[in-house]
């Protein structure tokens, strides 16, 4: 896995499965990867996968079943089109609007394109 430097690897593992839950390749109650098994698959320390298990349990987002592994919450889907919504205003639509201002982009000019694409 190529990991990006603005974020920390941890919160880049949660986005993996987040991504997989948002593409429906993951679904309510679908078991994950083993915290070992992920971490040989993303090659990186268990301790790291364990703290991006930890942050998706703290969000709702999977949970465990002791001595059988982790799955995914009932209504997985909504979860995380929320989280990921909160995301995106708070992190990213800042940068973006005062972009715009900047450029001199306006709504309009702004629907246009999205419409485009």
């Amino acid at each position: 896995m190529d990991f990006r430097k603005q974020q920390p690897i941890y919160m880049q593992i949660a986005d993996v499965i987040l991504e997989d839950v948002l593409n429906k390749k993951l679904t309510d109650g679908d078991k994950i990867p083993s915290v070992r098994e992920m971490a040989l698959h993303v090659q990186v320390n268990p301790n790291t996968v364990q703290r991006s298990y930890q942050w998706l349990q703290d969000e709702n987002i999977i949970h465990q079943k002791r001595g059988i592994g982790f799955y995914l919450s009932e209504e997985v889907y909504l979860k995380t089109i929320a989280l990921k919504k909160d995301e995106f205003i708070k992190e990213v639509l800042p940068d973006t609007v005062r972009q715009m201002k900047l450029l001199g982009i306006d709504l309009e000019e702004l629907k246009k394109y999205v419409e485009l694409n």
